[in-house]
């Protein structure tokens, strides 16, 4: 006869989450980071600004990266 390993009963309720309070905290600064982009380049002043055309575009990337990390960090 074969016997079935089963696991312990307490083991079988325990889960654990895939993101740690860490990534959430770490999510919402990137969010934050890329809401700070688009704000940069809201404006009447000339389209052809840095802020608007260098600054804010970076910003904006720099947010998504950071965002990326914030999944992928253990």
């Amino acid at each position: 006869m074969t016997e079935k390993k089963t696991a312990p009963a307490n083991q079988a309720a325990k889960t654990e989450m895939v993101f740690t309070k860490k990534n959430y905290q770490l999510l919402l600064i990137s969010i934050a980071i890329v809401v700070l982009g688009f704000l940069l380049m809201m404006g009447d002043t000339d389209i052809y600004d840095f802020r608007k055309t260098l600054l804010a575009p970076m910003v904006v990337l720099f947010g998504f990266a950071f965002g990326i990390y914030a999944v992928l960090k253990k």
